[in-house]
C-alpha cells in the first residue's frame, strides 16, 4: 500500500465514519470506480487501524463525558451515569447479534452492487430529510428508544445506509433532542469497535500483517485528525439542523449510482 493511498484511505474514513453519508457505501463505490483490486486483501489490518483511530476520536471529543460515566459507574450507584451505560449497551445488542449470527449474510452485501449502494444512500437521504425537520425536544433517550437507535445502527451494517446519519435521524425522530441523539449515536459505537477489533485479534485475522509500518501510522493519524473534526462539526450541525444538506448529497450520489449501473 502507497503512503499516498493511505493518507487518501484515512481522510476517507475519519470524515465518513461521523458524517452521515456512509464509509461503507463510499468504499463500495471507490472501489467500483478504482477496479476491484483498489482495496487489497492485505488491508484488512490497516482498517483495522482506520476504525480504532476514529474510535479514539470520538473518545477524545467527548473525554468529559466519559470520564464522568466512568466516575458515575465506580461510585456502584444508580444514577444517570449508570442508567447512560446501560442504555448503551441495550443499544448494541441488536448489531452485535447481527454481526454475531449473520456476518456471512452480511458479507455478501458487499460484493460491489452499486445499484444497491444506490439504493440505500437514497433511504439514507430520505431519513436525514425527516429527521432535520423533525421538532426539537428535550427529551432524553429513553430504555426504549435506545433499542430502537440500536435496531438503526444494525440496519446501517448494510453498505448505503450511514451509522451516524441513521442513529440520529431515528433518535431525533423519536423525539429526542438533537445534542443528546448526536451525543448518544457517536459514544454507542465505541464499544462495537472495540469488540470487533478484539474478535479480530482473537481469531487471528492480523496475525500476519503485509501493511508496511510508515503507511499503516499515516492511514491513522489522518483518520485520528479527520475524525476529531468530523465529529465535532457534526455535533454542531445536528444542532443547528443542517442534516437536509447531507441528505440532498446523498440522493445525488445514489440516483448517479443507481444510473451508471446499468450502463
Amino acid at each position: 500500500m502507497e503512503l499516498l493511498d493511505a493518507i487518501l484511505l484515512g481522510i476517507i474514513q475519519g470524515f465518513t465514519e461521523f458524517l452521515p453519508v456512509s464509509s461503507s457505501g463510499h468504499l463500495e463505490l471507490g472501489k467500483a470506480i478504482l477496479g476491484g483490486n483498489a482495496v487489497p486483501e492485505e488491508s484488512l489490518l490497516f482498517t483495522v487501524v482506520l476504525h480504532f483511530a476514529t474510535a479514539l476520536s470520538t473518545i477524545v471529543v467527548f473525554r468529559k463525558d466519559i470520564l464522568e460515566i466512568i466516575k458515575g459507574l465506580l461510585s456502584f450507584k444508580w444514577n444517570e451515569q449508570t442508567q447512560f451505560s446501560l442504555k448503551i449497551v441495550i443499544s448494541m445488542i441488536p448489531a452485535a447479534l447481527i454481526g454475531f449470527f449473520f456476518e456471512s449474510e452480511l458479507e455478501a452485501f458487499f460484493g460491489g452492487s452499486i445499484a444497491f449502494v444506490g439504493a440505500m444512500l437514497i433511504c439514507t437521504a430520505a431519513l436525514l430529510w425527516f429527521a432535520d425537520r423533525a421538532k426539537n425536544t428535550l427529551k432524553p433517550v429513553s430504555y426504549s428508544n435506545a433499542f430502537v437507535i440500536g435496531v438503526a445502527q444494525a440496519v446501517a451494517m448494510l453498505p448505503g445506509i450511514s451509522r451516524s446519519g441513521s442513529t440520529i435521524a431515528t433518535s431525533v425522530l423519536l423525539g429526542n433532542d438533537k445534542g443528546k441523539a448526536a451525543r448518544f449515536s457517536f459514544l454507542m459505537v465505541i464499544p462495537l469497535i472495540f469488540g470487533k477489533i478484539a474478535k479480530d485479534i482473537l481469531d487471528g485475522a492480523l496475525s500476519s500483517p503485509d501493511t508496511p509500518i510508515i503507511p499503516l501510522s499515516a492511514g491513522f493519524i489522518t483518520a485520528f485528525i479527520c475524525g476529531i473534526i468530523a465529529c465535532t462539526w457534526m455535533i454542531q450541525l445536528v444542532k443547528k439542523s443542517k442534516l437536509s444538506y447531507f441528505a440532498i448529497y446523498c440522493l445525488i450520489v445514489g440516483l448517479i449510482a443507481i444510473a451508471v449501473s446499468y450502463f
